[in-house]
């Protein structure tokens, strides 16, 4: 019986039909992730004043959508490893989709807050499955540029919630539950029908899985199989043994996990309090309208378009333990700015453009790390798992944006004191080992 290398067919396959079917699915599920997950923030004010209480009031909102997102990063996530990525993808759209027409009827503050929590615990699965399946789909040299484009129709999403601030004058708040409701409702179906499992995937839990034939003819059809081959893949567990969590921390895995965990509870926990409640800052304490700062922070959404896009070609070329920081810093850098800066003027864009590069940047740049380090027994795991300390800083940081209203702290204040993490994530990044470009499975080990 002759040996099929699932790795090196990958791997030595041009791109074709099937990557570029399989990276334009991953890009709408994960639009539709970001705008679902970050549209809340930006029409928070109009919620608010619909159920007649304080901007202040939202803080359970928030709290409790980023608590669903945690629990959901490390219950939901590590499914993936034991049913597969596209199913439990298909399940997580279809089941968050529904949550959010759901919460289009919400009745008061709590009701909604409550639906945003069970919502939480699907939306944070989506990021980890994709990741996950993308980067045992994508041929290696172009793995990052494949991971860094999903990650850009995320921020993409996440930018077009914006949008609905401008609905909300004509169709209220729950326009956007409903927008972000119908697409992945509309989505689902698609990915049962294009949206191929991942073939290390299938490898690593039965390699005589009679699908894996259908999805290498699908890939190249021109590879003539005889039936009599025994499919495999580097990091595949002998005897079909499953993966447990103490995998995450294997074979050199321990101290870049430990770090990446750090790196992400601050990164991920700043951007959950910036989506929150960045244009509640501006409102009440620059008197900006959440509309015209809507309009002008989608503006912004080309610097972060840039950030996430750019970050997958440049750590191919620059090694990501100097390039990854150098974005958490010019994060920190012009969220000061912005404090001083008046809003809406020539120079205020371009800081807002540059903020939204590294801020994409950055956190792209720390996915694509996630997808890299952990095998394929154990990749959704995690990335979910990264993914769920992220959530749970999500759970700490809004926290100070009431605060930050509540004790009347002026926006230069604000925006400064919101610009100390990411200057600790860089520094924390720092502290990996030298990560060059190289196989996957070098990386990881020396990673840590």
């Amino acid at each position: 019986m002759k040996s099929f290398d699932i790795q090196r067919f990958i791997d030595d396959r041009p791109l074709g039909r099937a990557h570029y079917t399989v990276l334009a699915l991953i890009v709408l599920v994960l639009f539709v992730d970001g705008f679902d997950i970050f549209m809340v923030g930006k029409i928070a004010p109009a919620i608010a004043e619909d159920f007649g209480v304080s901007s202040a009031a939202m803080t359970l909102v928030f709290l409790l959508q980023q608590a669903g997102l945690a629990i959901g990063s490390f219950v939901v996530s590590p499914l993936a490893d034991h049913f597969g990525r596209k199913r439990m993808l298909v399940v997580s759209t279809a089941i968050f989709g529904l949550l959010s027409i759901l919460t289009a009827f919400a009745t008061s503050i709590v009701m909604l807050a409550l639906l945003r929590g069970v919502s939480g615990l699907f939306l944070a699965g989506t990021m980890p499955f994709c990741m996950a399946l993308m980067a045992e789909f994508a041929p290696r040299r172009r793995r990052s540029t494949f991971l860094a484009l999903g990650v850009a129709g995320y921020s993409a999403g996440s930018a077009a919630g914006a949008a609905v601030a401008l609905l909300v004058p004509h169709y209220g708040w729950e326009s956007g539950f409903w927008i972000g409701g119908l697409w992945p409702l509309l989505l689902a179906p698609l990915l049962m029908r294009w949206l191929p499992e991942s073939l290390a995937y299938r490898v690593a839990r039965d390699p005589a899985d009679p699908e894996i034939p259908r999805t290498i003819a699908r890939i190249d059809p021109g590879v003539r199989l005889t039936g009599e081959e025994m499919f495999v893949t580097p990091d595949a567990r002998s005897g079909g043994q499953k993966s447990t969590l103490v995998d995450m921390f294997r074979e050199g895995r321990m101290r870049a996990s430990l770090i990446i965990f750090a790196a992400c509870f601050l990164s991920m926990g700043n951007i959950a309090l910036l989506a929150a409640w960045l244009p509640t800052f501006f409102q009440e304490m620059g008197g900006i309208s959440i509309q015209r700062f809507a309009i002008v922070s989608m503006i912004g959404f080309i610097g972060g378009l840039l950030g996430t896009v750019t970050i997958g070609f440049l750590m191919d070329h620059v090694r990501p333990t100097l390039l990854i920081p150098i974005y958490y810093l010019g994060v920190a850098a012009m969220l000061t700015l912005m404090g001083h800066v008046p809003f809406g003027t020539p120079q205020f864009v371009v800081l807002l453009i540059i903020w939204g590069f590294c801020q994409s940047g950055g956190q792209a740049g720390l996915n694509l790390l996630m997808a890299q380090i952990y095998p394929t027994a154990v990749r959704s795991t995690g990335v979910g798992w990264s993914g769920g300390m992220g959530r749970i800083g999500g759970v700490v940081a809004p926290l100070f944006g009431g605060f930050a209203l509540v004790s009347a702290f002026s926006l230069p204040l604000t925006l400064t004191l919101i610009a100390l993490p990411p200057v600790i994530v860089a520094g924390l990044i720092l502290l990996l080992k030298p990560i060059r470009k190289q196989p996957a499975a070098a990386a990881l080990q020396r990673a840590g």
